[in-house]
C-alpha cells in the first residue's frame, strides 16, 4: 500500500497512561507511516523499544518528549536486528548515556553497513522470558524468531498487551525468514496475551490474538493455494509413470502469477519470496520435491503418492 494512502499517525502520541509512540521519520513502501518506537512506562526512569533508524527527527522528537515527561531511558529493548530498528542507538546514547542496550542473540545477524547495528561490549543479551521493570511497566520478553531469527516480542503485563516487533504489523502482512518457524512463533505469541498489540510498523490493534490468527488463517490460506496450483495442468505437465497421473513442475514465478493474478504485477517479486518459503516447508513435509527446470531453473511439483491419487 502507497505511503500516501495509510492511515496517518503523529510524530508522536500518546496511546495509553503508559505508552508513548514515537515515530522513527522514515517513511516509505517497507516501513509504512515509518518504524515505531515506544517509550514505556509512567515514572522519572523509562525502557524503550526499539531506536529507529537514526533519522534527526526522531532524536529531536525523544528529546522533546523525554523533557516534556521529567523522564530518562534506564533500559533500550531492540526486538531484532534490522536497521531501521537499530539506527537511533547512537542517538539515544547522546541523549541518555547511561542507558542499557539489549538485543538477543547479539552477533547472530549479516554484517550490514550499520555502525549502530554492529554490537559493542556495552550492549547486553536478552533471555527469553526475561523481565524489564519501570514504575508503571513490565516488559516480559518473549524469543518469536521467524520475521529474524533474533526477533524478539514482549508483553506488556500492566495491560495484558504485546509489543510484537515485525512479527505483526499494523497494516498488511509480514515477511519472515522460515514459515515453519514464523508460525509456530506466532502461535506462541498469541497465547500469551489478551489486548492489545503495538506492532513495530502501523497503528495499534486493539485485539492483538485476533489479528495473530488473522495472520494464520492467512498463511494457511496461501499454502492452499500453492498446493491446488501444483495440483493443477501446466503446458510443461508431464505423465507419471509409476501412477498414471500427471504431474506438473511449476518456477516459483509461475506459482507467483497464478495465486497473485489480482495483484499488481510490480508486487509479483516481493511475493515470490514468501511462495518459496511454502515450498521449502512443504519440501521438508515430504509434499513437495525441487526439480531440474533446465536453464538454471528451479521448478517444484508435488510429491505423487498411492494415496494422493485415490
Amino acid at each position: 500500500m502507497p505511503v500516501e494512502e495509510l492511515v496517518h499517525l503523529p510524530e508522536v502520541e500518546r496511546l495509553s497512561p503508559a505508552v508513548i509512540r514515537i515515530l522513527a521519520g522514515n517513511p516509505n513502501k517497507f516501513t509504512l507511516q515509518g518504524t515505531n518506537t515506544y517509550l514505556v512506562g509512567t515514572g522519572p526512569k523509562r525502557l524503550l523499544v526499539d531506536t529507529g533508524q537514526g533519522i534527526p527527527s526522531w532524536k529531536t522528537n525523544l528529546a522533546k518528549t523525554l523533557a516534556e515527561e521529567k523522564a530518562t531511558i534506564s533500559s533500550a529493548i531492540i526486538t531484532h536486528w534490522h536497521g531501521d530498528h537499530v539506527g537511533g542507538i547512537s542517538h539515544l546514547l547522546e541523549l541518555c548515556p547511561s542507558t542499557k542496550i539489549y538485543k538477543n542473540q547479539l552477533y547472530n545477524h549479516p554484517s550490514i553497513n550499520d555502525d549502530d547495528a554492529v554490537p559493542t561490549p556495552s550492549q547486553l543479551d536478552i533471555t527469553d522470558n526475561q523481565t524489564f521493570s519501570v514504575q508503571g511497566a513490565t516488559l516480559r520478553a518473549v524469543h518469536s524468531p521467524g520475521h529474524t531469527v533474533d526477533h524478539m516480542a514482549l508483553v506488556l503485563e500492566e495491560e495484558d498487551a504485546m509489543f510484537t516487533g515485525d512479527n505483526v504489523l499494523g497494516h498488511g502482512t509480514a515477511v519472515f525468514e522460515d514459515l515453519a518457524t514464523y508460525l509456530d512463533s506466532l502461535a506462541k505469541m498469541a497465547r500469551m496475551f489478551k489486548g492489545r498489540a503495538y506492532p513495530g510498523h502501523g497503528p495499534v490493534l486493539d485485539d492483538g490474538p485476533a489479528k495473530i490468527a488473522e495472520y494464520i488463517r492467512h498463511r494457511q490460506k496461501r499454502e492452499d493455494q500453492v498446493v491446488q496450483t501444483l495440483k493443477g495442468q501446466h503446458p510443461g505437465a508431464r505423465e507419471s509413470a509409476a501412477t498414471g497421473t500427471t504431474t506438473s513442475s511449476w518456477t516459483v514465478m509461475e506459482l507467483v502469477k497464478v495465486i497473485y493474478q489480482d495483484v499488481p504485477e510490480p508486487l509479483h517479486l516481493p511475493a515470490s519470496g514468501g511462495v518459496l518459503q511454502i515450498l521449502k516447508k512443504l519440501q521438508r513435509e515430504g509434499k513437495v520435491v525441487k526439480v531440474d527446470g533446465g536453464n538454471d531453473e528451479e521448478k517444484w511439483r508435488l510429491v505423487v503418492t498411492a494415496r494422493s491419487v485415490l
